[in-house]
């Protein structure tokens, strides 16, 4: 969420983030960060899980987003299939953000 006056970015407008925890899937090729986002009193907490590619000169993608969440349990259960919150993922291709559900 950016906000913008006469092409300025209000920065104190941006929702805050915060780092919770990382996991590095047993190959060692991705890793998935987890972060909190706090939207201000009209807005639940939110969880965003990025993936990391470690051999791809640690490009990034978003492959997580969960609403009304403030934690992340993050597991690998093999090489590409993690878990996050419940939600099983097949990376680099799966994702899930409930606006899509």
């Amino acid at each position: 969420m950016q906000f913008k006056f006469r092409g300025i970015f209000i920065m104190n407008r941006l929702p805050l983030v915060e780092y919770l925890t990382e996991e590095i899937s047993p190959d060692g090729k991705y890793t998935l960060k987890a972060y909190v986002t706090n939207g201000g009193v009209t807005t639940s907490y939110a969880v965003r899980g990025e993936l990391v590619f470690n051999e791809k000169d640690n490009k990034t993608k978003n492959i997580y987003w969960n609403y009304r969440e403030e934690t992340a349990n993050i597991s690998w259960t093999d090489d590409n299939t993690e878990v996050i919150n419940g939600h099983v993922l097949d990376v680099p291709s799966d994702k899930f953000d409930f606006r899509n559900q």
